[in-house]
């Protein structure tokens, strides 16, 4: 597996196609918030879009995809069975996002659980997974992999205490393109690993940051609709919007990742950082079409 490419601090080749996207971002700057992306081509590595694209930031549940990694990669050398089931405790109970809290099965499939975070991001299917794989195994493959500034920091808590893990997890922009871009290659692990991965991601249900631009059903887009192809993972906790995917069109395609952190202290400051996002995918869709 090779190392993440090294970041920039500004566009390059086709940047000026990011034009929008400077500018939007560049707003949400000067009003106090942290923003970072990057976007790289996907079929030629070449970075098309670098904004302060190897600070660290919150991720929140885009480090959900890296226990999605090691749950695949295990899939793969059978050190389980996908059919495998294994049950819900209290102690695995948190609320937020999913819907496995909401059902009454006690016990479900590994791979049925991967399925749900893939789907909904379910903080209880994460929990439950993360008891039978441990914190420790995702942080090695992690490591592996060559992400020096990503990690899942710890499982899904209703509260977090001064004894936890301030952020669930954290990642660059830089590093996130990249893993999605060798995701979309088949270079994570292996062929079957990374296409396993993507078929869970695939079934993500929540394109109201950066892929609200891609004028996809939220409910139904893993084939293609008008030449375009998405899969993607979101991030969002209390001033935390982070997004990260692979989108092919009908000429190119590019893996991106977006960050923001800021003052959520009212409606309008959440719904300017959407918008920004939302100009973000507009000129990726640009790009790839």
């Amino acid at each position: 597996m090779r190392t993440p490419r090294p970041a920039r601090h500004s566009g390059a080749g086709d940047a000026e196609n990011f034009s929008g996207t400077f500018a939007a971002l560049g707003r949400l700057a000067y009003e106090g918030a942290q923003v970072s992306a990057s976007a790289v081509d996907i079929n030629s590595g070449r970075t098309l879009l670098a904004i302060d694209d190897r600070i660290v930031l919150p991720t929140a549940s885009i480090g959900k995809i890296l226990l999605l990694i090691e749950v695949s990669a295990r899939l793969t050398s059978r050190d389980f069975s996908g059919y495998g089931i294994l049950d819900k405790t209290a102690r695995d109970a948190v609320g937020d996002s999913g819907i496995w809290q909401h059902l009454q099965a006690p016990s479900l499939p590994v791979a049925d659980l991967a399925a749900l975070v893939g789907g909904t991001s379910d903080n209880l299917a994460t929990n439950v997974l993360l008891r039978q794989v441990g914190l420790a195994a995702v942080r090695a493959r992690t490591e592996s992999l060559g992400l020096a500034r990503t990690a899942l920091l710890d499982l899904v808590r209703d509260s977090r205490g001064p004894d936890d893990a301030p952020q669930l997890s954290v990642g660059s922009t830089a590093e996130l393109s990249w893993l999605f871009a060798a995701l979309a290659r088949n270079e994570v692990v292996d062929p079957l690993t990374s296409q396993r991965v993507m078929g869970w991601l695939s079934l993500n249900s929540d394109l109201s940051m950066v892929a609200s631009a891609f004028g996809l059903d939220p409910l139904s887009h893993r084939g293609t609709d008008h030449g375009t192809l998405l899969v993607n993972k979101t991030g969002t906790d209390a001033g935390v919007r982070a997004e990260a995917g692979a989108l092919r069109g009908s000429n190119r395609a590019v893996a991106y990742s977006v960050s923001v952190q800021f003052n959520d202290d009212g409606l309008p400051a959440r719904l300017r950082v959407l918008e920004a996002m939302r100009t973000v995918g507009l000129d990726l869709l640009e790009y790839v079409h």
